[in-house]
């Protein structure tokens, strides 16, 4: 994995997949490459590291041509470097393959390839696939690709050119995400709508089992066995602007700021007359009303956002909920009852074991609701119904309005399924919807000055450990503002409840250690300024997060970040604000490019 881009058309190449590698930065690699065909010669450029090392290989070879494909690759088989980047070629140099998935078996295909003479010039599974494809050359492109493909065990999405049918592009598609952009006279591939943006929001999805042939004019759908496949157009809301970072240094300070306004977009157009609506999510209510347990399974920041909503779920609706990861969910063989309602949260839509999670709970006749920022994702595709979390395009990979988004959405989901049940009054739920819309003005007003988080900052990013406490629902914010300090500074951290810290990791504290401790004033405030003050007895440097004005937090604390006071049940949605700058601010203090962690991938396709 990470970025695949293809053009063929009248443009000059180059330029066009650069600028489409460009726009899937955010995506996350390590080393990227381009090929096209020029007069009917393949000529390929690959390089480690950044794209600006390919932008300066380009200018100096100006490979040329009106067609060809790109990658930026995120390593997966072999480590990061020239001759692993993709694209591949066969043992001739005559045809080239980009590829994102795993192949499974691409050991014993290439002892096979190799016992017939191939010789291979990488350590990457992925070139098993040109050397394939040659085997069956004779055949035509076409024809060599489906053989190839069937051959082939795991997930991919692949693109091909060759120069004995240099007017084409053969894509094919096993779970991982490509789509074909439509143009006039030029059609272009991408794995993320993002990178075809600027010349086309008209898009073709493939499906697994699927190859489409691509001309400068034609898109013909294919499955397996060769039968065209009738497929429509689709068109896309988004703009090439609204991936603009503006006047911000970084996506992801931008879209930490974007956070308040997002929250009160999603309330208007989730709140009609009082009541909340979800129009695209396709469960009757006379369904939903029989659900007497829920599974939430998710990765990373969408699991943290799963156990949130527990606490809402069951408080609101008084229905049993259990949070799984997904990758753990999808292996557990759970128990599967007629009643059960799954919850699959992801930003992107791809995410392979949130995915993989779902045709499990799909073969046990489990209904499934996802939770979604992209629509035409395949998780999207896959689910009986959706809820689009409406947060626009997240480029930084550390995710930040993404996680905010889904917080209000399963929130209003929740407060949803208990007026369903009856079992919270009507004028609760009307006070809980009026302390939701004050939330956009609060952070809006905490936003305003960043002093005493950037103070913080310039105090502890030298610092090589640190730790965050939370109770209750800002228990998973204590495990979200680790994650994004990981993320993004390289520093090790680490969440824990703070009931269990004396159970274990309060050995770890020593005059050096920052502890982030989350205390809102709550039901469960007596508790955490208990586990405050033993921080503070072991000299453990206190860096809490505190309603406005609470002396008593500041008093026993080495430092406090304040932030508005709100309704108890939504403070997450608050207490994570101070969280993700936090992590920003010290990783910009260290010099790192925050938009792109190195080894990370915003788009996580593989298992």
């Amino acid at each position: 994995m990470c970025g695949i881009v293809g053009y063929v058309g009248n443009k000059f190449v180059d330029s066009v997949l650069l600028v489409g590698l460009e726009r899937l930065e955010y995506r996350g690699y390590d080393s990227s490459g381009i090929a096209t065909i020029n007069t009917g010669e393949l000529s390929v450029c690959k390089k480690k590291g950044k794209l600006k090392m390919l932008n300066d290989c380009l200018k100096e070879t100006g490979l040329g041509g009106n067609i060809g494909i790109g990658h930026t690759r995120w390593a997966t088989h072999g480590e990061p470097s020239e001759k692993n980047a993709h694209p591949h070629t066969d043992c001739g140099k005559h045809l080239a393959v980009v590829h994102n998935g795993i192949i499974e078996n691409y050991q014993q295909l290439k002892e096979r390839l190799i016992a017939k003479g191939h010789i291979f010039e990488s350590e990457t599974d992925t070139e098993v696939i040109p050397h394939l494809i040659e085997e069956y050359l004779y055949e035509g492109l076409e024809n060599a690709v489906r053989k190839a493909v069937g051959e082939i065990k795991g997930s991919y999405a692949i693109c091909v050119i060759s120069e004995k049918e240099s007017d084409k592009i053969i894509v094919a598609k096993n779970g991982s995400p490509i789509i074909i952009g439509l143009g006039k006279n030029e059609n272009f591939v991408a794995s993320d709508i993002t990178a075809v943006l600027p010349h086309t929001r008209d898009i073709l999805i493939l499906e697994d089992g699927e190859i489409a042939v691509i001309t400068e004019k034609t898109t013909v759908i294919k499955n397996l066995q060769g039968a065209v496949v009738s497929r429509q157009a689709e068109s896309v809301s988004m703009k090439a602007q609204d991936i603009d970072k503006g006047d911000y240094k970084f996506f992801m300070l931008k879209e930490i700021c974007e956070q308040p306004a997002l929250i009160e977009g999603i309330i208007n157009s989730r709140l009609k007359n009082g009541l909340i609506v979800f129009d695209e999510m396709n469960l009757s209510n006379k369904y939903l009303a029989r659900v007497k347990r829920i599974v939430i399974q998710a990765c990373g920041t969408s699991w943290h956002a799963g156990m949130v909503a527990k606490y809402w779920l069951e408080k609101y609706a008084h229905i049993h909920t259990e949070v799984d990861v997904s990758s753990e969910f999808r292996y557990r063989n759970p128990i599967a009852e007629g009643d059960t309602l799954m919850l699959a949260i992801s930003q992107s839509g791809e995410t392979a074991d949130t995915l993989a999670g779902i045709r499990e709970g799909k073969s046990k006749f489990i209904k499934v609701l996802s939770i979604v920022n992209v629509m035409k994702s395949t998780i999207a595709r896959e689910s009986d119904g959706i809820i689009p979390i409406m947060a626009g395009p997240e480029i930084g990979v550390a995710s930040t309005k993404a996680y905010t988004a889904q917080l209000v959405a399963l929130y209003l989901f929740a407060l949803y399924l208990g007026r369903l049940n009856y079992t919270i009054p009507e004028d609760e739920i009307k006070t809980k919807l009026d302390g939701l819309k004050a939330i956009p003005g609060l952070l809006n007003g905490f936003l305003k000055s960043q002093d005493t988080v950037i103070k913080c900052a310039n105090e502890y990013f030298d610092r090589k450990n640190f730790i965050f406490l939370g109770r209750g629902i800002n228990f998973p914010n204590a495990l979200e503002g680790a994650l994004k300090l990981k993320e993004i500074s390289y520093i090790h951290s680490t969440g824990y409840p703070a009931g269990e810290f004396k159970h274990g990791p309060i050995a770890l504290i020593n005059e050096t250690t920052p502890v982030v401790c989350i205390a809102p004033k709550d039901e469960l405030y007596p508790k955490m300024v208990s586990n405050i003050q033993e921080v503070g007895a072991r000299k453990g440097r206190i860096i809490s997060v505190a309603t406005e004005g609470d002396d008593r937090i500041a008093g026993i604390s080495s430092n406090v970040i304040f932030v508005p006071e709100c309704q108890e049940d939504i403070s997450p949605m608050v207490t994570v604000l101070p969280l993700q700058l936090l992590a920003y601010h010290i990783a910009v203090k260290l010099g790192y490019d925050v938009d792109k962690p190195r080894n990370l991938a915003k788009s996580v396709t593989v298992e």
